[in-house]
């Protein structure tokens, strides 16, 4: 399944907050002023395990002007497994487990694997994808939405 959907009008993103994979409390709202990449996955999508190098070189790319990531394993995924995928892959962006599934709920219950968002600077979704995103074209949305 690929898609994307092109939001017509600024929608707020909502405020996720938890603990990183790492123990780290974050929030959403903390990377206001900078574009913000948030990618719902499992160990177990086969899609989403292939696109997570793509994802770690678009961070790469990215990340000094700017830019951050965050991967959110969802609630059915095991806290180890993530914990261990993350680290076998070196995965450079911030990754959590949604264990209770509300981040998965804030985001009008996401079902599907991979889901993701842009969101901008000032905290408005930008873009939704559903599988696969054009990385060229959600390259071009991030310098687009860089603070400076």
């Amino acid at each position: 399944l690929i898609g994307y959907v092109l939001l017509g009008q600024k929608q707020a993103a909502p405020d996720i907050v938890g603990k990183d994979i790492a123990g780290r409390p974050f929030s959403l709202a903390q990377w206001r002023g900078h574009p913000v990449y948030i990618d719902f996955w499992a160990t177990s999508c086969p899609g989403c395990v292939a696109e997570m190098p793509r994802l770690a070189a678009l961070y790469q790319r990215y990340h000094a002007q700017g830019f951050e990531l965050v991967a959110v394993a969802t609630s059915d995924d095991d806290a180890n497994a993530v914990s261990r995928f993350a680290s076998e892959h070196r995965l450079p962006f911030t990754v959590v487990v949604d264990g209770s599934g509300a981040m998965a709920h804030a985001f009008g219950d996401v079902r599907l694997t991979p889901t993701a968002w842009l969101i901008d600077k000032n905290g408005n979704i930008v873009q939704q994808y559903i599988g696969d995103p054009d990385f060229a074209a959600l390259g071009k949305l991030i310098v687009a939405n860089l603070p400076g």
